[in-house]
């Protein structure tokens, strides 16, 4: 069964905004530090932002810095990526995914940190 799922993706111009969910399907998101990471073709995966429990702490990979926002609403078991000025180069598979059993204002910033993961949704920026 998959625990997280993600939706919102899609084709977008650069400039252009969208904006991720990622619901849990069975799994209570609020005691799991959570991510959003992204794999473009013939790249490593990486990651792309983190918020804490709580929703207190965040946290951004340079390259998103400024445009990215990830937030997170724990009554409605959602997180959320919104993106703004997307640029070709953010073209990818974006994935959310859980680091349970983390302190209230941890931040998972690595990939071997998150233990559960959804499906990915397909980011695509034209030029």
């Amino acid at each position: 069964q998959v625990q997280l799922v993600e939706s919102g993706g899609g084709l977008v111009q650069a400039g252009g905004s969208l904006r991720l969910s990622c619901a849990g399907n069975g799994r209570t998101l609020s005691s799991d530090a959570m991510g959003w990471l992204r794999q473009a073709p013939g790249k490593e995966r990486e990651f792309v932002a983190g918020i804490s429990r709580g929703g207190g702490y965040t946290h951004y990979a340079d390259s998103v810095k400024g445009r990215f926002t990830i937030s997170r609403d724990n009554a409605k078991n959602t997180v959320y990526l919104q993106m703004n000025s997307l640029k070709p180069e953010d073209t990818a598979v974006y994935y959310c995914a859980a680091d349970p059993g983390t302190s209230r204002s941890y931040i998972a910033r690595r990939i071997q940190e998150y233990d559960y993961w959804g499906q990915g949704t397909q980011v695509t920026v034209s030029s």
